[in-house]
Protein backbone atom coordinates (compact mmCIF):
# COMPACT_ATOMS: atom_id res chain seq x y z
CA UNK A 1 0.00 0.00 0.00
CA UNK A 2 1.24 3.62 -0.67
CA UNK A 3 -1.48 5.03 1.71
CA UNK A 4 -4.28 4.15 4.15
CA UNK A 5 -6.91 6.15 1.99
CA UNK A 6 -6.85 8.27 -1.23
CA UNK A 7 -8.54 11.10 -1.83
CA UNK A 8 -9.44 12.46 -5.23
CA UNK A 9 -9.84 16.15 -4.79
CA UNK A 10 -9.04 19.08 -2.54
CA UNK A 11 -12.18 20.67 -2.52
CA UNK A 12 -13.23 21.71 1.18
CA UNK A 13 -15.17 18.06 1.25
CA UNK A 14 -11.91 16.23 0.81
CA UNK A 15 -9.76 18.53 2.68
CA UNK A 16 -11.88 18.20 5.45
CA UNK A 17 -11.83 14.44 5.40
CA UNK A 18 -8.23 14.50 5.00
CA UNK A 19 -7.69 16.24 8.18
CA UNK A 20 -10.48 13.95 9.82
CA UNK A 21 -8.67 10.87 8.94
CA UNK A 22 -4.96 11.95 9.79
CA UNK A 23 -6.77 13.24 13.42
CA UNK A 24 -7.62 9.01 13.28
CA UNK A 25 -4.55 7.99 12.63
CA UNK A 26 -4.53 6.67 9.18
CA UNK A 27 -2.27 7.99 6.46
CA UNK A 28 -4.07 10.05 3.41
CA UNK A 29 -3.14 11.11 -0.06
CA UNK A 30 -4.85 13.67 -1.87
CA UNK A 31 -4.58 13.54 -5.59
CA UNK A 32 -5.74 16.86 -7.11
CA UNK A 33 -6.34 17.60 -10.81
CA UNK A 34 -5.65 21.09 -10.58
CA UNK A 35 -1.93 22.66 -10.01
CA UNK A 36 -3.14 24.73 -7.92
CA UNK A 37 -6.49 26.69 -6.88
CA UNK A 38 -8.76 28.69 -8.98
CA UNK A 39 -9.13 30.94 -6.38
CA UNK A 40 -12.92 31.77 -7.61
CA UNK A 41 -15.46 31.16 -4.99
CA UNK A 42 -19.16 29.96 -5.87
CA UNK A 43 -19.85 30.12 -2.52
CA UNK A 44 -19.66 32.63 -0.11
CA UNK A 45 -20.28 31.36 3.55
CA UNK A 46 -21.26 28.48 5.42
CA UNK A 47 -24.19 27.41 7.52
CA UNK A 48 -24.85 26.77 11.45
CA UNK A 49 -24.06 23.54 11.16
CA UNK A 50 -20.81 23.42 9.20
CA UNK A 51 -19.67 26.75 11.63
CA UNK A 52 -20.15 23.92 14.30
CA UNK A 53 -18.18 21.68 12.63
CA UNK A 54 -15.01 23.71 11.81
CA UNK A 55 -15.54 24.83 15.73
CA UNK A 56 -15.04 21.47 17.18
CA UNK A 57 -12.00 21.35 15.15
CA UNK A 58 -10.97 24.15 16.40
CA UNK A 59 -10.78 25.41 13.38
CA UNK A 60 -13.05 28.68 13.34
CA UNK A 61 -11.09 31.16 14.29
CA UNK A 62 -8.63 30.55 11.30
CA UNK A 63 -11.68 32.10 9.52
CA UNK A 64 -11.69 35.77 11.62
CA UNK A 65 -13.56 36.88 14.52
CA UNK A 66 -15.64 39.22 15.81
CA UNK A 67 -16.65 41.71 12.62
CA UNK A 68 -14.30 39.40 10.37
CA UNK A 69 -16.95 37.00 10.40
CA UNK A 70 -20.38 37.69 10.21
CA UNK A 71 -22.94 35.84 11.64
CA UNK A 72 -26.10 36.42 10.40
CA UNK A 73 -29.43 35.54 12.04
CA UNK A 74 -31.55 35.96 8.91
CA UNK A 75 -31.60 33.65 5.95
CA UNK A 76 -34.46 32.81 3.41
CA UNK A 77 -36.13 30.18 2.16
CA UNK A 78 -37.24 30.07 -1.45
CA UNK A 79 -35.78 33.91 -1.27
CA UNK A 80 -38.54 34.72 1.40
CA UNK A 81 -36.63 36.26 4.41
CA UNK A 82 -37.06 35.40 7.97
CA UNK A 83 -35.20 35.25 11.48
CA UNK A 84 -33.83 31.76 11.84
CA UNK A 85 -33.67 32.63 15.74
CA UNK A 86 -36.84 32.17 16.17
CA UNK A 87 -35.36 28.33 16.36
CA UNK A 88 -33.49 28.25 19.82
CA UNK A 89 -29.72 28.73 19.41
CA UNK A 90 -29.93 28.65 15.64
CA UNK A 91 -28.49 31.13 13.33
CA UNK A 92 -28.44 31.14 8.96
CA UNK A 93 -24.72 30.76 9.21
CA UNK A 94 -21.01 32.81 8.22
CA UNK A 95 -21.75 35.16 5.46
CA UNK A 96 -18.75 36.50 3.77
CA UNK A 97 -16.66 33.95 3.30
CA UNK A 98 -15.87 32.90 -0.38
CA UNK A 99 -14.81 29.58 -0.98
CA UNK A 100 -11.34 30.03 -2.01
CA UNK A 101 -10.45 31.29 2.16
CA UNK A 102 -12.40 27.88 3.26
CA UNK A 103 -10.27 25.81 1.41
CA UNK A 104 -6.99 27.59 1.98
CA UNK A 105 -8.00 27.39 6.10
CA UNK A 106 -8.52 23.32 5.37
CA UNK A 107 -5.76 23.08 3.28
CA UNK A 108 -2.97 24.45 5.82
CA UNK A 109 -5.18 22.65 8.66
CA UNK A 110 -4.56 19.58 6.62
CA UNK A 111 -1.17 20.03 5.50
CA UNK A 112 -0.16 20.77 9.06
CA UNK A 113 -1.40 17.15 10.46
CA UNK A 114 0.43 15.57 7.53
CA UNK A 115 -1.73 15.07 4.93
CA UNK A 116 0.10 14.81 1.70
CA UNK A 117 -1.69 16.65 -1.25
CA UNK A 118 -0.79 15.82 -4.79
CA UNK A 119 -1.60 18.93 -6.97
CA UNK A 120 -1.39 18.57 -10.90
CA UNK A 121 -2.26 14.63 -10.76
CA UNK A 122 -5.33 13.96 -12.79
CA UNK A 123 -7.31 10.23 -11.86
CA UNK A 124 -7.85 7.96 -14.47
CA UNK A 125 -9.10 5.04 -13.93
CA UNK A 126 -9.63 2.09 -10.95
CA UNK A 127 -8.56 -1.36 -11.36
CA UNK A 128 -10.48 -4.39 -11.14
CA UNK A 129 -11.28 -5.61 -7.88
CA UNK A 130 -12.07 -3.16 -5.85
CA UNK A 131 -15.30 -4.67 -4.56
CA UNK A 132 -13.52 -7.75 -2.69
CA UNK A 133 -9.90 -7.05 -2.92
CA UNK A 134 -7.71 -5.78 0.01
CA UNK A 135 -7.34 -2.62 -1.29
CA UNK A 136 -8.05 -0.02 -4.35
CA UNK A 137 -5.06 0.41 -6.72
CA UNK A 138 -5.86 3.66 -9.31
CA UNK A 139 -4.04 5.67 -12.42
CA UNK A 140 -2.68 8.60 -11.88
CA UNK A 141 -1.57 10.90 -14.65
CA UNK A 142 1.02 12.73 -12.57
CA UNK A 143 2.99 15.90 -14.63
CA UNK A 144 5.83 13.54 -15.46
CA UNK A 145 4.18 9.82 -16.07
CA UNK A 146 1.39 7.69 -15.16
CA UNK A 147 1.42 6.36 -12.27
CA UNK A 148 -0.56 3.73 -10.23
CA UNK A 149 -1.29 4.18 -6.56
CA UNK A 150 -2.91 1.57 -3.95
CA UNK A 151 -4.56 2.31 -0.72
CA UNK A 152 -6.74 0.12 1.64
CA UNK A 153 -9.39 3.00 0.53
CA UNK A 154 -10.53 5.23 -2.02
CA UNK A 155 -12.74 8.21 -1.76
CA UNK A 156 -14.31 10.34 -4.29
CA UNK A 157 -14.34 14.08 -3.31
CA UNK A 158 -14.30 15.19 -7.00
CA UNK A 159 -17.56 17.02 -7.09
CA UNK A 160 -20.61 17.01 -9.40
CA UNK A 161 -19.36 15.44 -12.36
CA UNK A 162 -16.82 12.98 -9.94
CA UNK A 163 -14.80 10.48 -12.36
CA UNK A 164 -14.61 8.54 -9.28
CA UNK A 165 -18.03 7.78 -9.04
CA UNK A 166 -18.11 7.20 -13.03
CA UNK A 167 -14.87 4.40 -12.69
CA UNK A 168 -16.44 2.85 -9.80
CA UNK A 169 -19.93 2.20 -11.16
CA UNK A 170 -22.39 4.00 -8.80
CA UNK A 171 -25.90 4.70 -10.04
CA UNK A 172 -26.04 8.17 -10.37
CA UNK A 173 -30.34 9.25 -10.43
CA UNK A 174 -32.45 12.06 -10.45
CA UNK A 175 -33.36 14.95 -12.77
CA UNK A 176 -31.62 16.39 -15.74
CA UNK A 177 -31.09 20.02 -15.67
CA UNK A 178 -33.76 21.82 -17.62
CA UNK A 179 -32.11 25.82 -17.32
CA UNK A 180 -29.12 27.35 -17.15
CA UNK A 181 -28.60 30.40 -14.98
CA UNK A 182 -25.37 32.35 -14.66
CA UNK A 183 -23.32 33.23 -12.09
CA UNK A 184 -20.02 36.33 -12.31
CA UNK A 185 -18.30 38.62 -10.37
CA UNK A 186 -18.48 41.71 -12.43
CA UNK A 187 -16.49 44.75 -12.16
CA UNK A 188 -17.10 48.42 -12.86
CA UNK A 189 -21.08 48.16 -12.44
CA UNK A 190 -21.80 49.68 -9.07
CA UNK A 191 -24.46 47.32 -8.62
CA UNK A 192 -27.47 47.89 -5.97
CA UNK A 193 -27.74 44.95 -4.00
CA UNK A 194 -30.27 42.40 -4.27
CA UNK A 195 -29.02 39.73 -1.57
CA UNK A 196 -32.19 37.67 -1.23
CA UNK A 197 -33.05 38.15 -5.00
CA UNK A 198 -36.09 39.84 -7.08
CA UNK A 199 -38.35 37.84 -9.24
CA UNK A 200 -38.68 40.44 -12.64
CA UNK A 201 -40.84 39.61 -15.53
CA UNK A 202 -38.15 37.60 -17.62
CA UNK A 203 -36.91 36.31 -14.67
CA UNK A 204 -34.80 36.33 -11.15
CA UNK A 205 -31.42 38.27 -10.15
CA UNK A 206 -28.84 38.26 -7.11
CA UNK A 207 -26.48 40.92 -6.73
CA UNK A 208 -24.12 41.23 -3.52
CA UNK A 209 -21.27 43.58 -3.19
CA UNK A 210 -17.69 41.62 -2.67
CA UNK A 211 -15.18 44.35 -2.15
CA UNK A 212 -14.85 47.53 -3.80
CA UNK A 213 -16.00 48.14 -7.05
CA UNK A 214 -16.70 43.85 -7.37
CA UNK A 215 -20.45 42.27 -7.31
CA UNK A 216 -21.37 39.11 -7.14
CA UNK A 217 -24.57 38.85 -9.36
CA UNK A 218 -26.32 35.54 -9.94
CA UNK A 219 -28.92 35.58 -13.42
CA UNK A 220 -31.33 33.50 -13.48
CA UNK A 221 -33.48 33.89 -17.36
CA UNK A 222 -36.81 32.20 -18.27
CA UNK A 223 -36.65 29.94 -20.89
CA UNK A 224 -33.12 29.83 -20.99
CA UNK A 225 -32.14 25.78 -22.09
CA UNK A 226 -30.03 23.60 -20.47
CA UNK A 227 -26.13 23.08 -21.28
CA UNK A 228 -23.59 20.45 -21.62
CA UNK A 229 -20.81 20.34 -18.91
CA UNK A 230 -18.48 21.24 -20.82
CA UNK A 231 -19.61 24.45 -22.25
CA UNK A 232 -18.41 27.86 -21.90
CA UNK A 233 -20.16 31.22 -21.15
CA UNK A 234 -18.88 34.97 -21.90
CA UNK A 235 -19.37 37.87 -19.80
CA UNK A 236 -21.38 39.24 -22.72
CA UNK A 237 -23.78 36.71 -22.40
CA UNK A 238 -24.49 37.00 -19.27
CA UNK A 239 -24.50 40.90 -19.33
CA UNK A 240 -27.40 40.58 -22.29
CA UNK A 241 -29.47 38.20 -19.67
CA UNK A 242 -28.87 40.68 -16.97
CA UNK A 243 -29.87 43.72 -19.06
CA UNK A 244 -33.24 41.11 -20.74
CA UNK A 245 -34.54 40.61 -16.80
CA UNK A 246 -33.51 44.14 -15.68
CA UNK A 247 -33.03 46.60 -17.86
CA UNK A 248 -30.14 47.77 -16.52
CA UNK A 249 -27.12 47.67 -19.10
CA UNK A 250 -23.67 46.30 -17.34
CA UNK A 251 -21.92 45.77 -20.67
CA UNK A 252 -19.57 49.15 -20.20
CA UNK A 253 -18.28 46.41 -17.08
CA UNK A 254 -16.07 43.65 -16.65
CA UNK A 255 -15.75 40.44 -15.15
CA UNK A 256 -12.86 38.85 -12.86
CA UNK A 257 -14.55 35.37 -13.88
CA UNK A 258 -17.82 33.86 -15.26
CA UNK A 259 -19.81 30.31 -14.97
CA UNK A 260 -22.73 28.66 -15.21
CA UNK A 261 -24.74 26.34 -13.28
CA UNK A 262 -28.23 24.08 -13.42
CA UNK A 263 -30.81 22.91 -11.47
CA UNK A 264 -29.92 19.30 -12.40
CA UNK A 265 -30.92 16.81 -9.05
CA UNK A 266 -29.05 13.77 -8.36
CA UNK A 267 -27.78 11.21 -5.40
CA UNK A 268 -25.59 8.39 -5.49
CA UNK A 269 -28.38 5.18 -4.82
CA UNK A 270 -25.60 3.90 -2.54
CA UNK A 271 -22.77 6.51 -0.64
CA UNK A 272 -20.28 3.46 -0.91
CA UNK A 273 -19.14 0.46 -3.04
CA UNK A 274 -16.91 -1.75 -1.57
CA UNK A 275 -13.73 0.17 -0.79
CA UNK A 276 -14.73 3.18 -2.91
CA UNK A 277 -17.08 5.95 -1.11
CA UNK A 278 -18.58 9.10 -2.03
CA UNK A 279 -18.40 12.36 0.04
CA UNK A 280 -20.15 16.12 -1.10
CA UNK A 281 -21.11 16.53 -4.24
CA UNK A 282 -19.89 13.30 -5.45
CA UNK A 283 -22.70 11.77 -4.18
CA UNK A 284 -25.17 14.37 -4.25
CA UNK A 285 -25.74 17.57 -6.75
CA UNK A 286 -28.78 20.54 -6.34
CA UNK A 287 -29.88 23.64 -7.46
CA UNK A 288 -27.47 25.69 -5.04
CA UNK A 289 -30.21 27.24 -2.64
CA UNK A 290 -28.94 28.58 0.73
CA UNK A 291 -25.57 28.06 0.36
CA UNK A 292 -26.50 24.23 2.16
CA UNK A 293 -23.57 22.29 -0.65
CA UNK A 294 -20.26 23.23 0.74
CA UNK A 295 -21.65 22.64 4.13
CA UNK A 296 -23.54 19.29 3.39
CA UNK A 297 -19.73 17.89 1.54
CA UNK A 298 -18.25 19.02 4.65
CA UNK A 299 -20.67 17.24 7.44
CA UNK A 300 -20.41 14.23 4.98
CA UNK A 301 -16.50 14.19 5.33
CA UNK A 302 -17.00 14.53 9.52
CA UNK A 303 -19.44 11.41 9.34
CA UNK A 304 -17.06 9.31 7.47
CA UNK A 305 -13.71 10.39 8.88
CA UNK A 306 -13.45 8.88 12.05
CA UNK A 307 -15.31 5.79 10.73
CA UNK A 308 -12.69 5.08 8.10
CA UNK A 309 -10.25 5.74 10.22
CA UNK A 310 -11.25 3.23 12.44
CA UNK A 311 -11.57 1.08 9.91
CA UNK A 312 -8.26 1.22 8.71
CA UNK A 313 -6.36 0.60 12.13
CA UNK A 314 -8.64 -2.63 12.34
CA UNK A 315 -10.84 -1.25 15.62
CA UNK A 316 -13.95 -0.59 13.51
CA UNK A 317 -16.76 -2.57 15.05
CA UNK A 318 -18.52 -5.08 12.37
CA UNK A 319 -20.21 -2.60 10.17
CA UNK A 320 -19.49 0.49 11.40
CA UNK A 321 -18.29 2.04 7.68
CA UNK A 322 -22.34 1.14 6.82
CA UNK A 323 -23.62 3.69 8.90
CA UNK A 324 -21.80 6.49 6.93
CA UNK A 325 -24.24 5.84 4.20
CA UNK A 326 -27.30 4.63 6.40
CA UNK A 327 -26.89 8.27 8.08
CA UNK A 328 -26.11 10.47 5.73
CA UNK A 329 -27.87 9.08 2.63
CA UNK A 330 -31.55 10.69 4.61
CA UNK A 331 -29.41 13.77 5.12
CA UNK A 332 -28.61 13.86 1.40
CA UNK A 333 -32.33 13.08 0.10
CA UNK A 334 -33.55 15.63 2.35
CA UNK A 335 -31.39 18.30 1.10
CA UNK A 336 -32.57 17.46 -2.50
CA UNK A 337 -36.05 17.89 -1.37
CA UNK A 338 -35.77 21.10 0.02
CA UNK A 339 -33.63 23.19 -2.74
CA UNK A 340 -36.11 21.49 -5.66
CA UNK A 341 -38.66 22.92 -2.67
CA UNK A 342 -36.84 26.57 -3.06
CA UNK A 343 -36.35 26.17 -6.86
CA UNK A 344 -39.96 25.74 -7.72
CA UNK A 345 -40.94 28.96 -5.26
CA UNK A 346 -37.68 30.62 -6.46
CA UNK A 347 -37.40 30.44 -10.16
CA UNK A 348 -40.70 29.23 -11.77
CA UNK A 349 -42.14 31.93 -13.61
CA UNK A 350 -45.55 33.58 -13.51
CA UNK A 351 -47.34 30.17 -13.01
CA UNK A 352 -46.24 29.84 -10.06
CA UNK A 353 -46.99 33.09 -8.24
CA UNK A 354 -50.16 31.43 -6.55
CA UNK A 355 -47.62 29.61 -4.77
CA UNK A 356 -45.26 32.17 -3.45
CA UNK A 357 -48.09 34.14 -2.32
CA UNK A 358 -49.25 31.07 -0.42
CA UNK A 359 -45.61 30.49 1.09
CA UNK A 360 -45.55 34.05 1.67
CA UNK A 361 -48.32 33.32 3.84
CA UNK A 362 -47.28 30.56 5.78
CA UNK A 363 -43.65 31.54 6.39
CA UNK A 364 -45.61 34.54 8.95
CA UNK A 365 -46.04 31.30 11.46
CA UNK A 366 -43.15 30.67 13.98
CA UNK A 367 -44.04 27.06 13.46
CA UNK A 368 -42.95 27.56 9.83
CA UNK A 369 -40.14 29.39 10.69
CA UNK A 370 -38.68 27.13 13.03
CA UNK A 371 -39.40 23.83 10.52
CA UNK A 372 -37.80 25.61 7.98
CA UNK A 373 -34.68 26.78 9.70
CA UNK A 374 -34.37 23.65 11.06
CA UNK A 375 -34.21 21.94 7.36
CA UNK A 376 -31.96 24.46 5.48
CA UNK A 377 -29.19 24.85 8.71
CA UNK A 378 -29.19 21.53 9.19
CA UNK A 379 -30.18 22.00 13.16
CA UNK A 380 -32.64 19.06 12.96
CA UNK A 381 -30.71 16.26 11.50
CA UNK A 382 -31.33 13.34 14.50
CA UNK A 383 -29.96 10.20 12.75
CA UNK A 384 -31.68 7.03 14.12
CA UNK A 385 -29.31 5.24 16.56
CA UNK A 386 -31.28 4.97 18.94
CA UNK A 387 -34.30 6.52 21.14
CA UNK A 388 -33.65 5.70 24.46
CA UNK A 389 -32.99 9.36 25.39
CA UNK A 390 -34.00 12.66 23.46
CA UNK A 391 -30.41 13.73 23.11
CA UNK A 392 -29.59 10.24 21.46
CA UNK A 393 -28.89 10.85 17.61
CA UNK A 394 -28.37 14.72 17.54
CA UNK A 395 -25.50 16.85 17.91
CA UNK A 396 -23.99 17.46 21.69
CA UNK A 397 -25.58 20.75 22.53
CA UNK A 398 -22.80 23.61 22.95
CA UNK A 399 -22.00 24.30 26.64
CA UNK A 400 -19.58 25.43 28.66
CA UNK A 401 -18.53 23.20 31.46
CA UNK A 402 -16.83 23.53 34.95
CA UNK A 403 -14.75 20.53 36.11
CA UNK A 404 -11.78 20.30 38.46
CA UNK A 405 -9.01 21.41 35.96
CA UNK A 406 -11.04 24.62 34.87
CA UNK A 407 -13.68 25.70 32.20
CA UNK A 408 -13.55 23.94 28.68
CA UNK A 409 -17.17 23.20 26.60
CA UNK A 410 -18.79 20.28 24.75
CA UNK A 411 -16.88 21.91 21.42
CA UNK A 412 -13.17 22.00 23.25
CA UNK A 413 -13.64 18.49 24.09
CA UNK A 414 -13.53 17.26 20.78
CA UNK A 415 -11.03 18.93 19.26
CA UNK A 416 -8.77 15.55 19.12
CA UNK A 417 -11.67 13.69 17.20
CA UNK A 418 -11.85 11.50 19.72
CA UNK A 419 -14.91 9.95 21.52
CA UNK A 420 -15.96 11.71 24.90
CA UNK A 421 -17.80 9.99 27.50
CA UNK A 422 -18.70 13.41 29.69
CA UNK A 423 -19.85 12.73 33.68
CA UNK A 424 -22.39 15.40 34.71
CA UNK A 425 -22.84 14.44 37.99
CA UNK A 426 -19.45 12.88 38.85
CA UNK A 427 -20.38 9.34 39.12
CA UNK A 428 -17.49 7.51 39.75
CA UNK A 429 -19.33 4.35 38.88
CA UNK A 430 -20.29 5.50 35.09
CA UNK A 431 -16.53 6.50 34.49
CA UNK A 432 -15.37 2.90 35.60
CA UNK A 433 -18.20 1.34 33.04
CA UNK A 434 -16.49 3.80 30.47
CA UNK A 435 -12.90 2.88 31.57
CA UNK A 436 -12.26 -0.13 29.10
CA UNK A 437 -12.55 1.97 26.18
CA UNK A 438 -10.07 4.67 27.15
CA UNK A 439 -7.73 4.19 24.01
CA UNK A 440 -10.37 5.51 21.90
CA UNK A 441 -12.85 7.13 24.57
CA UNK A 442 -11.50 10.53 26.41
CA UNK A 443 -13.68 10.33 29.94
CA UNK A 444 -14.35 13.79 31.59
CA UNK A 445 -15.93 15.07 34.51
CA UNK A 446 -17.68 18.39 34.60
CA UNK A 447 -20.83 19.83 34.93
CA UNK A 448 -22.83 22.64 32.46
CA UNK A 449 -22.46 26.02 33.91
CA UNK A 450 -26.11 27.39 34.82
CA UNK A 451 -27.95 28.81 31.73
CA UNK A 452 -29.89 31.96 31.99
CA UNK A 453 -33.31 31.36 31.32
CA UNK A 454 -34.69 28.46 28.68
CA UNK A 455 -34.13 25.14 28.99
CA UNK A 456 -30.90 23.10 29.83
CA UNK A 457 -30.39 20.91 26.53
CA UNK A 458 -28.34 18.29 29.03
CA UNK A 459 -30.93 18.24 31.53
CA UNK A 460 -31.93 14.95 32.64
CA UNK A 461 -28.59 12.92 31.93
CA UNK A 462 -25.95 12.01 34.00
CA UNK A 463 -23.90 11.24 31.29
CA UNK A 464 -23.59 11.33 27.72
CA UNK A 465 -21.12 9.15 25.24
CA UNK A 466 -20.36 11.27 22.12
CA UNK A 467 -19.00 10.20 18.98
CA UNK A 468 -15.68 12.13 17.62
CA UNK A 469 -18.17 13.55 15.09
CA UNK A 470 -20.07 15.34 17.71
CA UNK A 471 -23.39 13.08 17.92
CA UNK A 472 -24.36 11.55 21.02
CA UNK A 473 -24.71 7.80 21.01
CA UNK A 474 -25.80 6.95 24.40
CA UNK A 475 -27.59 9.24 26.95
CA UNK A 476 -28.52 8.10 30.56
CA UNK A 477 -29.02 8.33 34.09
CA UNK A 478 -27.04 4.90 34.70
CA UNK A 479 -24.78 3.01 32.97
CA UNK A 480 -27.91 1.09 30.97
CA UNK A 481 -26.90 0.28 28.01
CA UNK A 482 -23.37 2.41 27.90
CA UNK A 483 -21.42 -0.92 27.83
CA UNK A 484 -23.88 -1.68 24.72
CA UNK A 485 -23.34 1.58 23.09
CA UNK A 486 -19.39 1.60 22.97
CA UNK A 487 -19.42 -1.87 21.78
CA UNK A 488 -21.73 -0.60 19.06
CA UNK A 489 -19.68 2.91 17.48
CA UNK A 490 -16.30 1.61 19.30
CA UNK A 491 -15.60 -1.94 18.99
CA UNK A 492 -14.96 -4.22 21.88
CA UNK A 493 -13.41 -2.99 25.48
CA UNK A 494 -9.31 -3.15 25.62
CA UNK A 495 -8.35 -5.95 27.75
Amino acid sequence: MDTDVIIVGAGPTGLMLAGELRLGGANVVVVERLTKPTGQSRGLGFTARAMEIFDQRGLLPRFGQGETLEISPLGHFGGVQFDYTVLEGAHFGARGIPQNITETVLEEWATELGVDIRRGWDFLEIADGYLDGDGVEIKVQTPNSVRKLRASYLVGADGGRSVVREAAGFDFPGTSATRAMFLADVTGCNLKPRFLGERLNNGMVMAAPLAEGVDRIIVCPDGTPARASGDTVSFEEVAAAWQSITGEDISHGGAEWVSFFSDATRQASEYRRGRVLLVGDAAHIHLPAGGQGLSTGVQDAVNLGWKLAASVAGTAPEGLLDTYHGERHPVGARLLMNTRAQGMVFLGGPEAEPLRQLFGELIQYDDVKRHLAGVVSGLDIRYEIGDAHPLVGRRIPPRRLVGAAGETSTTELLHPARGVFLDLTDDSSLRAAAAAWSERVDVFTASPKPVDGGVDPLAGAAAVLVRPDGYVAWAGESAVGLADALNQWFGPASS
